[in-house]
């Protein structure tokens, strides 16, 4: 008879076998890992403990949002870093420029390779999976969270292993036959479908155990929407084209497959998949936890938190009340609390993941230092690109003026000449700009004014010790401080981002208890309002699909009504219309639509790099050259700073090997059966 080893076992050989450094499990070590387990599962302390490590590998490299030493991926064509422009050793990738990064120019052992995290995470709650249950010491009630949230970690893990990777081996539950030799025991890569099906049916099975919602001091456990939200993306990511059958990336999905020959990614199109995952997203909608959070009418004001600046006037919206208009809301404050500190978790309603506040030494208030100005210590390198700062809005939800005129995909409109002056500040015109500011940069949306820091911005910096350096107009202009240097502290485009930024953070001293902690936004609930619309819009039939607990059947089709639940809360927050009739009766107009409101609402939360993968965007976008202001201009040659320029110290390219990240040769080494992916060399060339 086949001598057959216990599903815990098999999961630490097998697991082992893809993370160790060792070529062999020794025997002594799983005598351990026996003897841990008949302990740990049996004290309520270990218990905890257990889980806890388990939760510990989600962070640093796997973060969703964090500064470039963890995160590069945080930064695409929308926002840069500039402070790692020297040519550094690229064996060392920790230290990887924006260039090395944004060219493709990085190897298969680099040091944001979260391979071996992950998997060291999804070995430890598949541990916890299987033993919880035989612990005496707590409850079956307690059993059932605490097993649902090992369920997630372990499925959020393939979740970051996919989404980065591409297909990956999804280790097995059942046993193994162990007189087997290990290259008999290796794992092949599982099809991109493959790995989301697993995913989907694991959230779901947590889903069921987890609770709506948890208070503030379990902030960063998983509840029911976590679950059914990364399900949802999963799908999303199944059904977009260079999953499902786009034409773009077609020599690559031939390249892409597994040690048998087998395509991992699909060349054939499935219209249902973007049906499913529009269910998927509803499956979160329908929960009735969340929504967008909205800050209320300011009449009057402070410095920092000013008076509501009203959108035009819009008959439609101007005299209603969220969530069919925003004449009691502050569009500008609702967007900004949300990233700056000011809102707690617990008061925060669209906030579906969160790791915490500031999770690990490179967090969102390193990303902060970053962004702050030299009159605040910051590092001033943190930057926007001139496309992002183009996509915004104008506030009655028209284009700005010379937008992509660069690109030569522009309406052939100039850019505004002229500049606020004393008189217009005076008389209240072009809120919230100072004195001496672009034109260009006036009357724009609220998000624009919550996320960029163009040129003559206000910053706040109350909590600076010296009163003269709070409230301070800072300008880029070479010579003024801010502006072009020979140092590393100066912004390629002359354009920084406020996003994140409280009005108290400074790094006055490299006192970085000065920067306000933030919540990572891991997955918000706007991001799945966006996701429904782009799935139902590339609908042509009609879907019967069950709900996540088959409670009902929802019917998935491309309907107008649908979408804009999806879209309308999302637009009437940033205090912009809803997209014209003419615009939803078109597919590909609707789909560009969405694409631009998920680049602007979602900048800076690590989407825009893997959306443009996904929806094979990269290969146009990420080849187009980076423009920014001419930052070689001083405060008299301002016309000349504002006309658009390639910004010389930024590069940008893609390549179709740049699709997904590579496998470190060590890994390629360990598993005799996995491969790597196309434009990567694996340990034998």
């Amino acid at each position: 008879m086949m001598k057959k080893l216990s599903a815990t076992t098999i999961l630490i050989m097998m697991v082992t076998l893809l993370i160790s450094c060792n070529k062999y499990l020794e025997s002594d070590q799983l005598f351990k890992d026996r003897m841990t387990l008949d302990k740990s599962f049996n004290n309520v302390d270990y218990i905890e403990e257990w889980l806890a490590n388990s939760y510990s590998y989600l962070t640093d490299v796997n973060a969703d949002v964090a500064s470039k030493g963890y995160e590069p991926f945080n930064f695409s064509d929308d926002i840069y870093y500039g402070d790692r422009d020297k040519d550094y050793d690229i064996k060392e990738a920790s230290q990887l420029s924006y260039n090395q990064f944004n060219l493709g120019n990085y190897h298969e052992g680099d040091k944001q390779d979260s391979w071996s995290e992950c998997y060291k995470g999804i070995r430890s709650a598949s541990i916890f999976i299987h033993n919880i249950d035989q612990s005496t010491v707590i409850d079956d009630a307690q059993k059932a969270d605490y097993k649902a949230q090992a369920r997630f970690v372990r499925a959020y893990y393939y979740w970051l292993l996919l989404r980065k990777y591409g297909p990956i081996p999804i280790i097995p539950d059942e046993g193994a036959d162990y007189t087997k030799s290990y290259a008999e025991l290796a794992l092949p890569r599982s099809s991109y479908d493959a790995c989301a099906e697993y995913i989907g049916r694991e959230m779901v099975l947590a889903a069921k155990d987890l609770p709506q919602s948890r208070g503030q001091l379990a902030i960063a456990r998983p509840t029911k929407g976590a679950a059914l939200a990364t399900r949802a993306k999963a799908f999303l990511y199944a059904a977009s084209p260079l999953i499902n059958g786009g034409k773009g990336s077609m020599d690559y999905k031939q390249e892409l497959v597994d040690d048998q020959g087998n395509p991992l990614l699909s060349v054939t199109y499935e219209e249902q998949k973007w049906a499913r995952a529009a269910a998927a997203a509803k499956d979160v909608m329908q929960l009735g936890v969340y929504d967008l959070y909205v800050a209320p009418y300011r009449s009057s004001g402070t410095i920092t938190h000013p008076p509501t600046i009203t959108p035009p006037y819009n008959p439609e919206y101007s005299n209603k009340p969220w969530p069919d208009g925003w004449s009691n809301i502050d569009p500008f404050e609702s967007y900004r609390a949300l990233f700056d500190g000011e809102l707690s978790a617990s008061e925060n309603p669209e906030l579906i993941f969160t790791r915490g506040k500031n999770q690990s030494s490179e967090g969102i208030n390193v990303m902060v230092v970053h962004q702050l100005p030299r009159i605040a210590s910051g590092w001033n390198t943190h930057g926007m690109t001139l496309k992002q700062c183009d996509a915004y809005y104008m506030n009655d939800g028209t284009d700005a003026p010379g937008k992509d005129m660069e690109y030569g995909r522009g309406n052939g409109s100039q850019r505004l000449g002229g500049y606020v002056t004393e008189q217009d500040v005076a008389d209240g015109r072009y809120k919230p700009l100072a004195a001496g500011v672009s034109l260009q940069f006036a009357n724009r949306e609220p998000r624009f004014y919550a996320s960029v820091a163009f040129n003559g911005s206000v910053w706040d910096l109350t909590n600076e010790s010296e009163e003269r350096n709070r409230e301070q107009q800072v300008f880029y202009y070479r010579g003024s401080g801010n502006g072009y240097t020979n140092t590393m502290f100066w912004l390629r485009t002359g354009i920084g981002i406020k996003k994140y930024v409280n009005p108290q953070d400074t790094y006055e001293n490299g006192d970085l208890n000065k920067v306000v902690p933030k919540y990572e936004p891991a997955i918000r609930y706007a991001d799945i309002l966006l996701e429904y619309a782009e799935a139902l819009n590339e609908l042509n039939g009609s879907y019967s699909i069950a709900s996540w607990d088959s409670a009902q059947i929802y019917t998935i089709s491309r309907s107008v009504d649908e979408m804009q639940k999806g879209i309308r809360p999302v637009r009437i927050r940033a205090g912009l219309p809803d997209f014209s009739q003419a615009v939803y009766s078109s597919s590909t107009q609707l789909r560009k639509a969405i694409k631009r409101e998920r680049q602007i609402e979602l900048m800076g939360e690590q989407e825009r790099y893997y959306d443009l993968r996904r929806w094979e965007d990269a290969a146009n976008e990420l080849a187009l050259p980076i423009y920014g202001y001419n930052v070689l201009m001083t405060a008299n040659q301002r016309d000349l700073f504002h006309q658009p320029v390639a910004a010389f110290a930024l590069q940008s390219t893609f390549a179709s090997k740049m699709y997904f990240w590579p496998i470190s040769i060590e890994e390629l080494r360990r598993d005799s059966r996995l491969t790597q992916n196309p434009g990567w060399q694996t340990y034998n060339n």
